[in-house]
């Protein structure tokens, strides 16, 4: 039987933080799913196909395991699109406190919806101050995201815009 993950998230725009926890979920994970998923609680910076988009470059261009899928889920609960692909665990990546009281009720609430596990993963130490919101705001300002995201995505957001 295959184990399968899924890395949700609005990775808007994904960050080195987020592709740590995606590689280390790929070496424990027969297949994982990273789904971006909108969040109606944050008004998004990217559209989500620009961020599915992003990730499967990201992806690539650091050569993870092909049994890496990236999608989209915006219709129904997550644990909804969990059952669909036959996965039983969310795994989460957890930098603060603050992190872990805001995906706890979740976890307990996916558990109890659809038996679907959470499993929360540490951030590498390099990447654990860093967030999507942060990186927006940087890039918005100017300045320099390349030390925090992918290269297609720094590329992406330091791209001149036509006006």
């Amino acid at each position: 039987m295959s184990r399968v993950a899924v890395v949700p998230g609005s990775f808007d725009p994904i960050t080195l933080g987020h592709l740590d926890v995606i590689e280390r979920a790929a070496r424990i994970f027969d297949e994982v799913h990273v789904v971006v998923v909108h969040n109606p609680a944050k008004t998004a910076m990217l559209p989500i196909a620009q961020r599915v988009a992003l990730i499967e470059q990201a992806v690539a261009d650091r050569a993870l395991p092909r049994s890496i899928i990236v999608t989209s889920w915006s219709v129904g609960l997550l644990v909804d699109y969990c059952t669909d692909v036959g996965a039983t665990v969310l795994i989460k990546g957890i930098r603060s406190q603050i992190d872990v009281a805001y995906e706890t009720p979740m976890a307990i609430v996916n558990r109890n919806l659809a038996g679907v596990e959470t499993i929360f993963m540490l951030p590498d130490p390099a990447h654990a101050h860093v967030s999507s919101s942060l990186v927006r705001q940087v890039a918005s300002l100017g300045g320099d995201v390349a030390p925090y995201v992918p290269r297609a995505v720094a590329e992406f957001l330091q791209a001149p815009t036509e006006d």
